[in-house]
């Protein structure tokens, strides 16, 4: 298979940047997206040129690194999949492939496709975890937690902060994202001591790292790679709203 990639290329976050073409070829249909950049970047460093910088990890759909906009859409033209799952199977032969990063004032650009979300990080750092001390590790049927319950909240914890909410929402909002971290706490018996802290706390620190609003389009939802539910974002409101009434 052939293709024409047009990736965005920038030095750095000052720099002006702009999309180069690039020509690639003999690409097997069973390669994965990244495996694609990883030719296309050992054909770069052949003729002396710099490889395209793009984030990366696992390969295996865990870490959230391989965030990239593929023609228009987070992670690319397939549902439920990073862009490490990605296959060039899903583009047809000669196809244009255009190529950038996530675009967000809370996730400014370093090089090229790479994008510092240490954003995430600082939201996390606000409140998502358990800090109380539980001594040893408790039996697993110890604390009993409804079927409904622990599904919820792992269905939640997939979340694995890679942004594709961020890029894809009309005002970079960080709410699905937040939510899922919220919920996947406050769903638990483990969350609840901390729970007032927690959704003040982590909410705050959205507002200041510069994340808009959310507007309920259901973008986020749409092209969420773990399939993330935006009914995680009601439950955010619900345990902000505890949280000030308290």
């Amino acid at each position: 298979m052939d293709f024409t990639l047009k990736i965005w290329r920038q030095e750095n976050a000052q720099a002006k940047g702009k999309f180069v073409t690039y020509k690639i070829s003999k690409i097997s249909e069973d390669c994965s997206f990244l495996e694609m950049l990883d030719q296309l970047n050992e054909q770069l460093v052949d003729k002396f040129d710099h490889p395209v910088c793009f984030d990366h990890d696992c390969r295996e759909g865990i870490c959230g690194m391989c965030s990239l906009y593929i023609n228009g859409r987070p992670h690319g033209n397939d549902q439920g999949i990073t862009t490490c799952q990605l296959h060039m199977r899903k583009f047809k032969d000669g196809d244009t492939i255009v190529i950038e990063p996530w675009r967000a004032k809370a996730f400014p650009l370093i090089k090229d496709l790479v994008v510092d979300r240490v954003a995430f990080d600082k939201i996390i750092q606000e409140g998502g975890y358990v800090s109380v001390n539980t001594g040893g590790v408790p039996d697993g049927n110890a604390i009993p937690i409804s079927k409904e319950k622990s599904d919820l909240a792992m269905d939640a914890a997939q979340c694995i902060g890679c942004g594709a909410c961020v890029a894809t929402c009309k005002n970079a909002s960080a709410m699905l994202f937040v939510s899922a971290k919220v919920s996947q706490l406050a769903l638990l018996p483990q969350g609840k001591l901390e729970a007032k802290k927690r959704v003040e706390n982590m909410v705050s620190k959205m507002d200041e790292l510069g994340f808009g609003s959310c507007t309920n389009t259901g973008a986020c939802e749409a092209e969420c790679p773990k399939e993330i539910k935006i009914s995680n974002i009601a439950r955010l409101f619900r345990e902000y709203y505890v949280s000030t009434v308290s």
